[in-house]
């Protein structure tokens, strides 16, 4: 080395220390372009869940005047009525209105969030949302937090057990129960537990929420918890099958990865190299699942709420759907679609965060 070099490297080694020079230049790094590519994911998601949203909206108009049946006759429940009264009961619900006319109207209230007012009930469909959506979120947010936890436990204990009998045990019945219908496994508790075969005896109500009996208190918690064993049995039996079978598949995925052939050569304890290593990695798709799963808690289970005639928006609808009460239908429809595209653009935008290499 020449005496000639020697500032040259004694000015780069300052300027190393230094680091790197302030001003507009050193927002230019990894850090900030990875954030205005992730800005730029989130606005595209966002932009996308909007046109659902809206589409959603268009969908809701069309589709339910579809069904071959005229609201208006359906109300006056067989009774005979005029043919002027008939039209009077038209012309008070707007369905004398051309068809692009009744568009326009609902699109524009329904963008302000007035959903008008149900036929049957009288009501502005909103408030009758609001009034049963607490029965809806206590059940199946009952259920979702015990089929998300059995589902994930179970999931990684037979996938990392893979092909022990009690791998075989437990993904057999999973896709038993995965194939069941809700409807009919409810029917099937009912007729088991609430009417009693055999030597079992009935031990809970066919139905309802409460037993009506004016309680209150604990005695009021008991009973609503009483009424809800069976609804939530029928939606966790579903629920956890398909959120153990989707985690299985994908921890055994990651069990032959070459990240966790190095973690067990380190010495790392089995149960370490589970939790802290293949869990979190294989917990991606899961994660997925787990929030499109999240926006059905909104929707609730129609069939099942029906059967066991839970006061919830599920049975809401169905019952709109008899009349057919379009406002109270097109609202609800409306709400549960808006539920599970929250929840799947939510997800869409968490999921960076867990896995880098999305949104980049």
């Amino acid at each position: 080395m020449t005496a000639d070099s020697t500032p040259a490297l004694v000015q780069q080694a300052d300027a190393a220390t230094d680091g790197p020079p302030a001003g507009p230049s050193a927002a230019r790094g990894p850090r900030a372009r990875n954030t205005k590519a992730y800005l730029k994911y989130v606005a595209a998601k966002i932009a996308g869940a909007v046109v659902s949203l809206f589409a959603v909206l268009v969908t809701s108009f069309f589709l339910f005047r579809l069904i071959p049946s005229d609201p208006v006759k359906q109300m006056t429940g067989g009774r005979r009525v005029s043919a002027e009264q008939l039209e009077a009961m038209r012309h008070q619900f707007g369905l004398d209105q051309p068809m692009w006319q009744q568009f326009t109207s609902y699109i524009g209230d329904a963008l302000t969030g007035d959903f008008g007012a149900s036929y049957a009930y009288h009501a502005p469909v909103i408030d009758k949302i609001v009034e049963k959506l607490p029965a809806t979120l206590l059940l199946t947010g009952t259920a979702y937090v015990l089929y998300s936890l059995l589902g994930l436990w179970l999931g990684t204990r037979t996938a990392w057990r893979n092909g022990s009998a009690n791998d075989r045990f437990n993904t057999a019945l999973a896709l038993t129960l995965y194939s069941v219908p809700s409807f009919w496994l409810g029917l099937l508790l009912i007729i088991v537990f609430s009417v009693g075969v055999g030597p079992i005896p009935g031990m809970f109500p066919t139905g309802g929420m409460t037993s009506g009996d004016g309680a209150s208190g604990f005695g009021h918690i008991a009973d609503v918890a009483h009424h809800m064993v069976l609804p939530v049995i029928t939606l966790v039996a579903v629920g956890y099958a398909q959120t153990l079978l989707v985690m299985r598949s994908s921890l055994l995925d990651e069990m032959g990865s070459d990240y966790l052939t190095t973690a067990r050569a380190k010495g790392l304890r089995d149960d370490v190299v589970r939790r802290k290593h293949a869990v979190p990695n294989a917990m991606l798709p899961t994660f997925t699942l787990m929030f499109v799963n999240l926006g059905h808690v909104v929707a609730g289970q129609i069939l099942v709420e029906t059967v066991f005639s839970w006061p919830g928006l599920g049975s809401l609808f169905y019952q709109g759907l008899s009349t057919p009460d379009l406002p109270l239908v097109q609202g609800l429809f409306f709400v549960f679609a808006t539920a599970v595209i929250l929840a799947n653009t939510l997800a869409d935008v968490l999921y960076p965060l867990l896995d880098p290499r999305v949104g980049r």
